[in-house]
């Protein structure tokens, strides 16, 4: 089959690999001038950033991907294990160092709450079911009622009601360790009060298989799955931005796409590794659109957006890990002002990734390579990113200044930004959502969008905003379902 792949993140890339190396002709059409999606890559002054995913977890999906094209990933990329995962940061100077080594983990939370060690033995256990049914379902379609009925048990058994904060609120009374073990949905555009606690088994995911880092940055991960695609056959399209999705009138099936240039390619599928919302209400006519009309799209909610700040410094700062979390004074009163109240706070909870300090390649020698980001309302938030960006920016510096990183603007040689302008009109994103469709329990897997459009039956999608969700072993998994389906279905 002929097939086109509109967009080149993650989860097209993952799609395209799989469908070319299972013999169809694969072309995928990518809006920007290199391919990544939001895993675009910077280069200035001799830094690069990447601009996006920055966690690895789950390698075998990257491996499977190699070896169905019978290849190796070391032929193309190198990840490496990262320790500490992450280092979890209070303003009263409480450092957690997380990783996966059992008896580092318990001194840890000894140090911060001796009690709590026996609860996250029992965390630990009940993960264990969690985690089995959660990764039974990320690689499996939801395209059938029958698909959710049939798992509707066992998420009752485990509680998928509760919030990832209310399951880590079982097993902990101190709250540095409510916060700890509950952030994780923040990584995937979703709020620990609100997403269901199935997610809690990213930390278990971690446990199991580490947190990985790409020599080179995630870029260089982007370029070896890029590279991969074309050494087995695909096609790759640069600045071509899809105007349309062609559909045919009489079989209502997708017959290929319309290109801003007007040039149209004919396909015998389609798949959209666009923004889900973004798709239905900018690339297909509303008339081909009964399920997934604009009053139905409109009305999903979707994730918070981002403000994230990629900057280099003249300076090292060794006291730094590769990935920091950074958390304020307030947790819930923060998180209700981004995803409920949506108003700009005047306090930060903040990641910090300096990727240098496994990788010094990626910034000029004896500098620093850094991005920070802020999770932000997205853009029914009434806020003017144009007057806004540069004090907001100052605020997060003067921040790290006066926290973690002594004379930071003195240091600083080079910066660029991006915030939920970027994410509507550069990424294509609703709402300038960073994440799409937010990861609520009313908002997964078959009450999430399809991977399989309701409406036009052969168009796929693939991303953040489809089954199973966003990160980037959810995206890579909605390309091996749509790379199964397409497959079965040849």
């Amino acid at each position: 089959m002929k097939i086109i792949v509109i967009g080149s993140g993650f989860g097209g890339l993952s799609a395209a690999v799989r469908l070319q190396a299972q013999g169809h002709q694969v072309t995928i059409v990518e809006k920007r001038d290199k391919i990544g999606g939001r895993a675009y890559v910077y280069e200035q002054d001799g830094f690069k950033f990447d601009g996006g995913p920055t966690i690895i977890t789950a390698p075998w999906l990257i491996d499977e991907m190699f070896e169905l094209a019978g290849k190796k990933t070391s032929d193309y990329v190198k990840l490496v294990k990262i320790d500490p995962f992450y280092n979890i940061r209070w303003e009263d100077g409480t450092v957690f160092h997380y990783n996966d080594d059992k008896e580092t983990l318990l001194n840890e939370i000894r140090k911060i709450s001796p009690e709590g060690v026996e609860g996250y033995k029992k965390l630990s256990k009940d993960l264990g079911e969690i985690y089995r049914v959660g990764f039974e379902l990320i690689d499996q379609p939801f395209t059938s009622i029958w698909d959710m009925v049939k798992v509707v048990p066992q998420m009752v058994k485990l509680r998928s009601d509760r919030s990832v904060y209310k399951f880590a609120s079982k097993y902990f009374k101190n709250e540095k360790l409510r916060e700890a073990f509950s952030f994780h949905p923040l990584l995937i555009g979703g709020n620990p009060f609100t997403s269901t606690s199935i997610y809690s088994m990213i930390h278990e995911l971690e446990q199991k298989f580490g947190v990985w880092f790409a020599m080179g940055g995630t870029g260089a991960l982007i370029k070896g799955l890029g590279d991969l695609f074309i050494d087995i056959g695909g096609e790759i399209f640069l600045e071509a931005e899809v105007d349309e999705i062609i559909v045919d009138e009489n079989t209502k099936k997708a017959k290929g796409v319309k290109m801003k240039s007007s040039e149209k390619l004919e396909a015998d599928s389609v798949v959209s590794n666009a923004d889900v919302a973004w798709t239905y209400l900018n690339l297909i006519d509303s008339k081909f659109r009964r399920k997934y009309s604009d009053r139905k799209v409109k009305s999903m909610t979707y994730s918070m957006s981002l403000f994230v700040v990629y900057f280099g410094t003249d300076k090292k700062y060794e006291n730094i890990a590769h990935h920091e979390i950074i958390l304020g004074n307030r947790y819930k009163g923060l998180l209700d002002e981004i995803f409920v109240d949506k108003t700009l706070a005047n306090d930060f909870s903040l990641y910090l990734h300096r990727p240098t300090a496994t990788d010094p390649s990626l910034a000029p020698e004896g500098c620093d390579c850094w991005y920070v980001l802020s999770p932000v309302p997205h853009l029914k938030a009434n806020i003017d990113w144009k007057t806004q960006a540069e004090p907001y920016k100052q605020k997060i510096y003067e921040y790290l200044e006066t926290h973690y990183m002594p004379d930071l603007r003195k240091h600083i040689i080079s910066e660029t930004h991006i915030d939920p302008l970027h994410f509507e009109g550069t990424l294509n994103s609703y709402l300038g959502s960073a994440f799409s469709v937010e990861p609520t329990l009313f908002q997964s897997a078959w009450l999430r969008p399809h991977n399989l459009s309701e409406d036009i039956s052969n168009l796929y999608f693939v991303g953040a905003g489809t089954h199973p969700g966003a990160g980037l072993p959810g995206v890579m998994s909605s390309g091996k379902i749509v790379g199964n389906m397409i497959g079965n279905a040849a």
